[in-house]
């Protein structure tokens, strides 16, 4: 029995950002304890196949199911959600300095076409907050986690022009504390940030991260790009990425299109993802693994298994999970981990 459709209508009782807070609280209090993380464990079963096992910019992951940025923004519970069974797990967006993020209400379940709106606008407990407590899970945890990632985001009150050296203070910040970086220059919730996708911009933020790595220590530094980008847009960014040294390309962010949806809460203004995501996703991944030979995570509307050998059959290396979590709940790395091992043992 799935006790977490049993559970899951009392939760969706709550407004939506008050579910998601109690849901972290719950995961990093249970985080700090061997013992629930063991309970935790129990929905992982399949998620170590060493069949699944996957390499990708120089690092090695138990299995290709990540979890995307989004959830965990300031890092506080990655060994819970590690223990869960996810291949990697990707913490923030993140910015060099606390910020409080959009006005409430900015998180909306859009239950009838299994979606979620969000206009976060990065709140988050800044960088140096993120890393103490990604460093910490390290110490305690060691070798039982997966690859950690973390996601780094323009500060809302620094203008394009500087955003190459904000980019930079944060990375800085995070650096020793990820395995992997991700320049999010591609969410739809703080003005302007987009426009970071067209090729001379990209470049320079890239050229920013390149300078913290020859100052730090190489790691690979991946980028998320928009599904809204038209196909070329998205093979430029590509081009860029790959030329300036990128080790991967994250696809695709949240969109600001609107696909028929039948809940209330259709016109709320903010980044789409789920379900109604997934059809340009997947365009949008097989668009980018004609333009690059840059290794590819691949996100928008992955739900079950078969989504998940789809996306690995069109290019992308990795996959990665947020709104399906959040509706299909604790057991679903595990469930997309054994229904992949069984694809390939078919």
């Amino acid at each position: 029995m799935d006790l977490y459709r049993l559970a899951r209508p009392a939760l969706f009782r709550l407004g939506a950002e008050r579910a998601h807070e109690l849901t972290m609280r719950g995961l990093a209090l249970a985080s700090r304890s061997r013992l629930a993380l063991r309970a935790l464990g129990s929905f992982a079963r399949g998620a170590d196949d060493p069949a699944l096992q996957t390499r990708a910019f120089g690092l090695t992951f138990p299995n290709p199911v990540g979890l995307a940025a989004g959830l965990d923004k300031d890092g506080v519970a990655v060994p819970a959600l590690a223990a869960l069974g996810f291949g990697s797990v990707e913490v923030g967006t993140v910015t060099a300095l606390p910020q409080p993020g959009n006005p409430r209400p900015r998180l909306f379940r859009l239950v009838e076409d299994e979606a979620l709106i969000n206009r976060m606008g990065f709140n988050n407990g800044g960088a140096a907050a993120l890393a103490r407590h990604v460093l910490r899970a390290k110490e305690a945890h060691g070798d039982r986690l997966p690859p950690v990632g973390v996601n780094v985001g323009r500060s809302r009150a620094v203008p394009d022009e500087e955003a190459p050296e904000d980019y930079a203070r944060a990375l800085r910040a995070v650096w020793d504390a990820a395995d992997y970086l991700v320049l999010n220059v591609s969410s739809p919730n703080t003005p302007g940030l987009r426009d970071l996708q067209a090729a001379g911009p990209l470049r320079s933020v890239l050229r920013a991260a390149r300078a913290v790595a020859s100052q730090r220590g190489e790691k690979p530094v991946l980028v998320k790009l928009a599904p809204d980008l038209p196909d070329e847009g998205l093979a430029a960014a590509a081009r860029a990425a790959e030329e300036e040294g990128a080790a991967g390309i994250v696809a695709t962010n949240t969109t600001t299109s609107r696909p028929p949806l039948r809940s209330p809460h259709a016109p709320e203004q903010g980044g789409l993802s789920g379900r109604p995501l997934a059809p340009r996703a997947l365009a949008a991944l097989r668009t980018l693994a004609s333009a690059t030979r840059l290794p590819l995570v691949s996100v928008g509307g992955v739900w079950d298994a078969s989504d998940v050998a789809e996306r690995l059959a069109a290019g992308a290396t990795l996959v990665q999970v947020y709104t399906a979590f959040v509706y299909e709940g604790p057991a679903l790395p595990g469930r997309l981990c054994r229904g992949l091992a069984a694809r390939r043992g078919a």
